[in-house]
């Protein structure tokens, strides 16, 4: 087979035919968890401006300094969006969509971007889902998103999951821990991991996301932040974790869980798998009731969460899990001349107007070929047509899968095949 001239570039993959039908099937879970939790559906364009990027996922972040795909245009500086959050919330503030009354319960499908380094459910063009609830800052919001993102791993079959939970304080708690931090930090510097060391002024907190060697045990000693909560920040994760308990949604306190994005306060949560190796992470996020404001609306307090799809179909074939079933269609018409395939194509939209799903053969083959063609569209009939048939008027219905065949017109052949296919 020839070498294909042109390719995908690196790190982005086209979603084949015979792959389609598990995206649509969890975009319909999707769908129809999200209708269950009266959320609204809210599609942002891919290019953002690189400005609102920055301010909205930190300047210093590994995405804004590493990861994302920016470009100028004359005069206009765009990215193509690395996540949902940042362009979701500065919709709401563009569009005042506060204006609508109550919090805005909003929720995404579609197609991310980062230069990262591809490997096993990471790529450079990857696919996410999520939700943010803007405009509450009530624990109670925090849980709404954490068991909407639960719903939809246990809609589809994944049991093996741990939620980690963590509070990463509002600012006056969290400038305080990083005090904190820093002090025990300091003495031992030089001895921290070449990126650690640029993370201490800026954000040392980001150190205790750190997977270099000899970052770890420094790491395991480190002070924790719940230690260093203020009353209200230690009240509201309180809340958070006795509603979870409520709704006996299993959760494990992981002091170091910090998230990789700046604008988290308050909750912070991650859902991981075993059944992904080291790259465990299936899904996270937490409140930021900062963000609103920093990209220029007015003080609003929100939470989220995005989940990778593609982490979750590697998780479905780990657990042997089918989201969709195999491709089939109704009626394969298998034609022998050519006034039958004449017959063939006026045919086709009139069992589609009945609600019988139908196709034929394009390439004028062999009856044999037809029927091989029949099988691998998983057809339920073959409906043979030929001279004969069009003379008298009824036609060979054959069932695919069990092998026998009667005679029928074709108004008794739409009757029982849309009768069946509705079943």
């Amino acid at each position: 087979m020839a070498k294909a001239k042109y390719t995908t570039h690196l790190g982005m993959v086209d979603i084949l035919p015979d792959e389609s039908p598990k995206w649509r099937a969890l975009e319909q879970i999707i769908h129809e968890e999200a209708a269950r939790y009266n959320f609204e559906e809210i599609r942002t364009p891919i290019m953002e401006q690189t400005e609102l990027i920055k301010r909205g996922i930190g300047q210093l972040t590994d995405i804004v300094t590493k990861e994302i795909f920016a470009f100028t245009k004359g005069d206009s500086n765009y990215v193509l969006r690395p996540e949902l959050t940042a362009p979701v919330v500065r919709s709401y503030v563009q569009h005042h969509l506060a204006q609508r009354g109550g919090s805005q319960k909003l929720y995404y499908i579609g197609p991310m971007f980062r230069a990262e380094r591809p490997q096993k459910g990471r790529q450079r063009q990857f696919h996410q889902f999520g939700v943010e609830v803007i405009g509450s800052g009530d624990p109670v919001a925090d849980v709404e998103c954490i068991a909407f993102m639960m719903s939809i791993y246990k809609r589809v079959g994944i049991k093996n999951f741990n939620l980690k939970l963590n509070s990463v304080g509002d600012p006056e708690s969290r400038e305080q821990y990083k005090n904190v931090l820093k002090d025990y930090l300091r003495p031992n510097l030089n001895q921290l991991s070449e990126l650690s060391q640029k993370r201490f002024e800026t954000n040392p907190m980001r150190i205790l996301d750190s997977k270099e060697k000899e970052d770890q045990e420094f790491i395991k000693n480190a002070p924790v932040i719940g230690d260093h909560l203020n009353e209200d920040s230690a009240a509201h994760f309180k809340k958070v974790c006795d509603l979870l308990s409520s709704l006996e949604i299993e959760y494990t306190l992981d002091p170091l869980l910090v998230r990789g994005m700046d604008y988290y306060t308050r909750t912070a949560f991650e859902l991981t798998s075993p059944d992904l190796g080291s790259q465990d992470a299936l899904a996270g996020g937490g409140r930021y009731d900062l963000l609103v404001e920093e990209i220029g609306g007015q003080p609003t307090p929100a939470v989220g969460f995005a989940a990778g799809m593609e982490r979750l179909f590697i998780a479905c074939e780990e657990l042997d899990i089918s989201l969709a079933e195999p491709k089939t269609v109704d009626v394969f018409i298998a034609t022998l001349g050519d006034t039958a395939r004449d017959w063939a194509v006026k045919t086709l939209p009139v069992l589609r107007d009945r609600g019988v799903s139908a196709t034929m053969d394009y390439l004028g083959r062999s009856l044999k070929a037809q029927m091989k063609d029949a099988n691998r569209e998983n057809a339920r009939y073959a409906l043979i047509v030929g001279d004969n048939e069009l003379e008298a008027g009824k036609f060979t219905l054959r069932n695919m899968h069990e092998s026998d065949e009667e005679q029928l017109d074709l108004e008794q052949i739409i009757q029982k095949v849309a009768h069946l296919s509705n079943d």
